[in-house]
Protein backbone atom coordinates (compact mmCIF):
# COMPACT_ATOMS: atom_id res chain seq x y z
CA UNK A 1 0.00 0.00 0.00
CA UNK A 2 1.36 3.42 -0.97
CA UNK A 3 1.60 6.16 1.58
CA UNK A 4 0.11 9.44 0.41
CA UNK A 5 2.77 12.07 -0.30
CA UNK A 6 2.43 15.67 0.74
CA UNK A 7 3.16 18.08 -2.09
CA UNK A 8 3.89 21.65 -1.09
CA UNK A 9 4.19 24.03 -4.00
CA UNK A 10 4.98 27.70 -4.32
CA UNK A 11 1.31 28.67 -4.24
CA UNK A 12 0.89 26.99 -0.88
CA UNK A 13 4.01 28.66 0.50
CA UNK A 14 2.85 32.06 -0.79
CA UNK A 15 -0.59 31.56 0.73
CA UNK A 16 0.93 30.46 4.04
CA UNK A 17 3.25 33.48 4.10
CA UNK A 18 0.50 35.97 3.34
CA UNK A 19 -1.74 34.28 5.92
CA UNK A 20 1.06 34.54 8.48
CA UNK A 21 1.55 38.27 7.80
CA UNK A 22 -2.20 38.88 7.98
CA UNK A 23 -2.43 36.94 11.23
CA UNK A 24 0.45 38.98 12.67
CA UNK A 25 -1.26 42.24 11.70
CA UNK A 26 -4.52 41.10 13.32
CA UNK A 27 -2.68 40.07 16.49
CA UNK A 28 -0.86 43.43 16.71
CA UNK A 29 -4.15 45.26 16.23
CA UNK A 30 -5.75 43.13 18.94
CA UNK A 31 -2.81 43.71 21.29
CA UNK A 32 -3.05 47.48 20.83
CA UNK A 33 -6.78 47.58 21.34
CA UNK A 34 -6.72 45.45 24.50
CA UNK A 35 -3.55 46.79 26.14
CA UNK A 36 -5.29 49.22 28.49
CA UNK A 37 -2.84 52.13 28.42
CA UNK A 38 -2.38 52.17 24.69
CA UNK A 39 -5.05 52.85 22.08
CA UNK A 40 -8.49 51.74 23.15
CA UNK A 41 -11.05 50.45 20.73
CA UNK A 42 -13.50 53.24 21.52
CA UNK A 43 -14.12 55.19 18.39
CA UNK A 44 -15.99 58.44 18.76
CA UNK A 45 -17.40 59.70 15.50
CA UNK A 46 -17.42 63.50 15.57
CA UNK A 47 -20.29 63.98 13.13
CA UNK A 48 -23.50 62.18 14.06
CA UNK A 49 -25.08 62.53 10.61
CA UNK A 50 -23.41 59.97 8.40
CA UNK A 51 -22.89 60.63 4.71
CA UNK A 52 -21.56 57.44 3.16
CA UNK A 53 -19.90 59.31 0.32
CA UNK A 54 -17.49 61.14 2.63
CA UNK A 55 -14.66 60.09 4.91
CA UNK A 56 -15.22 59.79 8.63
CA UNK A 57 -13.29 61.51 11.38
CA UNK A 58 -12.72 59.24 14.35
CA UNK A 59 -11.27 60.41 17.67
CA UNK A 60 -9.12 58.35 20.03
CA UNK A 61 -7.40 59.34 23.28
CA UNK A 62 -4.14 57.84 24.49
CA UNK A 63 -1.75 58.61 27.28
CA UNK A 64 1.43 57.61 25.46
CA UNK A 65 0.84 58.97 21.96
CA UNK A 66 4.54 59.52 21.25
CA UNK A 67 5.20 55.87 21.96
CA UNK A 68 2.23 54.92 19.81
CA UNK A 69 3.54 56.61 16.67
CA UNK A 70 7.05 55.18 17.01
CA UNK A 71 5.77 51.68 17.78
CA UNK A 72 3.19 51.81 14.99
CA UNK A 73 5.87 52.67 12.44
CA UNK A 74 8.14 49.88 13.69
CA UNK A 75 5.34 47.31 13.65
CA UNK A 76 4.19 48.37 10.19
CA UNK A 77 7.73 48.20 8.84
CA UNK A 78 8.40 44.82 10.45
CA UNK A 79 5.26 43.21 9.05
CA UNK A 80 5.89 44.65 5.59
CA UNK A 81 9.52 43.51 5.65
CA UNK A 82 8.41 39.97 6.53
CA UNK A 83 5.92 39.98 3.67
CA UNK A 84 8.52 41.23 1.21
CA UNK A 85 11.02 38.62 2.41
CA UNK A 86 8.40 35.91 1.83
CA UNK A 87 7.78 37.21 -1.67
CA UNK A 88 11.54 37.33 -2.37
CA UNK A 89 11.83 33.73 -1.24
CA UNK A 90 9.11 32.73 -3.67
CA UNK A 91 10.69 34.73 -6.49
CA UNK A 92 14.10 33.13 -5.84
CA UNK A 93 12.69 29.63 -5.39
CA UNK A 94 13.88 27.05 -7.87
CA UNK A 95 10.58 25.30 -8.53
CA UNK A 96 8.36 28.38 -8.93
CA UNK A 97 6.68 28.80 -12.28
CA UNK A 98 7.25 31.93 -14.30
CA UNK A 99 3.68 33.08 -13.58
CA UNK A 100 4.18 32.64 -9.81
CA UNK A 101 7.43 34.61 -9.95
CA UNK A 102 5.77 37.36 -11.94
CA UNK A 103 2.83 37.57 -9.50
CA UNK A 104 5.14 37.65 -6.47
CA UNK A 105 7.27 40.32 -8.13
CA UNK A 106 4.21 42.47 -8.83
CA UNK A 107 3.02 42.09 -5.23
CA UNK A 108 6.46 43.10 -3.93
CA UNK A 109 6.48 46.17 -6.20
CA UNK A 110 2.97 47.13 -5.08
CA UNK A 111 3.92 46.78 -1.42
CA UNK A 112 7.07 48.85 -1.94
CA UNK A 113 5.03 51.55 -3.69
CA UNK A 114 2.55 51.63 -0.80
CA UNK A 115 5.39 52.00 1.70
CA UNK A 116 6.86 54.92 -0.23
CA UNK A 117 3.46 56.60 -0.54
CA UNK A 118 2.80 56.17 3.19
CA UNK A 119 6.09 57.89 4.01
CA UNK A 120 5.40 60.71 1.57
CA UNK A 121 1.87 61.34 2.92
CA UNK A 122 3.18 61.26 6.50
CA UNK A 123 5.80 63.88 5.62
CA UNK A 124 3.26 66.08 3.87
CA UNK A 125 0.81 65.90 6.79
CA UNK A 126 3.59 66.86 9.22
CA UNK A 127 4.59 69.71 6.91
CA UNK A 128 0.97 70.91 7.03
CA UNK A 129 1.42 71.62 10.74
CA UNK A 130 0.47 68.40 12.52
CA UNK A 131 2.76 67.06 15.26
CA UNK A 132 2.91 63.44 14.11
CA UNK A 133 1.17 61.11 11.71
CA UNK A 134 1.03 57.43 10.71
CA UNK A 135 -0.59 56.34 7.45
CA UNK A 136 -1.76 52.82 6.61
CA UNK A 137 -2.49 52.03 2.95
CA UNK A 138 -3.50 48.72 1.44
CA UNK A 139 -4.53 49.79 -2.05
CA UNK A 140 -8.26 49.94 -1.28
CA UNK A 141 -8.35 51.66 2.12
CA UNK A 142 -6.49 54.52 3.75
CA UNK A 143 -6.26 55.04 7.50
CA UNK A 144 -4.54 58.14 8.86
CA UNK A 145 -3.72 58.54 12.55
CA UNK A 146 -2.81 62.14 13.44
CA UNK A 147 -1.53 63.63 16.68
CA UNK A 148 -3.47 66.76 17.62
CA UNK A 149 -2.99 69.22 20.43
CA UNK A 150 -6.60 70.41 20.63
CA UNK A 151 -8.66 68.74 23.34
CA UNK A 152 -11.69 68.87 21.03
CA UNK A 153 -9.88 66.84 18.37
CA UNK A 154 -9.55 67.61 14.69
CA UNK A 155 -11.58 70.36 13.14
CA UNK A 156 -13.46 69.58 9.95
CA UNK A 157 -11.10 71.91 8.04
CA UNK A 158 -8.07 70.02 9.36
CA UNK A 159 -9.60 66.69 8.38
CA UNK A 160 -10.31 68.11 4.91
CA UNK A 161 -6.68 69.24 4.63
CA UNK A 162 -5.46 65.74 5.53
CA UNK A 163 -7.89 64.19 3.05
CA UNK A 164 -6.67 66.53 0.28
CA UNK A 165 -3.06 65.60 0.98
CA UNK A 166 -3.95 61.91 0.93
CA UNK A 167 -5.96 62.11 -2.30
CA UNK A 168 -3.15 64.04 -4.01
CA UNK A 169 -0.97 60.94 -3.61
CA UNK A 170 -3.34 57.95 -3.84
CA UNK A 171 -6.64 57.04 -5.46
CA UNK A 172 -8.89 55.76 -2.69
CA UNK A 173 -12.68 56.05 -2.61
CA UNK A 174 -13.90 58.64 -0.08
CA UNK A 175 -15.84 56.05 1.88
CA UNK A 176 -12.62 54.06 2.43
CA UNK A 177 -10.73 56.95 4.08
CA UNK A 178 -10.66 57.06 7.88
CA UNK A 179 -8.91 59.77 9.84
CA UNK A 180 -8.19 59.19 13.53
CA UNK A 181 -6.97 61.89 15.87
CA UNK A 182 -4.89 61.12 18.92
CA UNK A 183 -4.67 63.81 21.58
Amino acid sequence: MKKPTLIIGKKQILLAGITLVLGLAIYINYAYSSSGGKIKATDVVKNQSVNYGESQLVSKDTTAQGDYFAKARIDRTTSRDEAIQTLKTIIGGGDATEEERKTASQQAQTMTGLMETESKVESLVKAAGFKDCVVYLDGKNANVVVKTEAKDGLLASEAAKIKDILLSEVSVPNENIRIFDVT
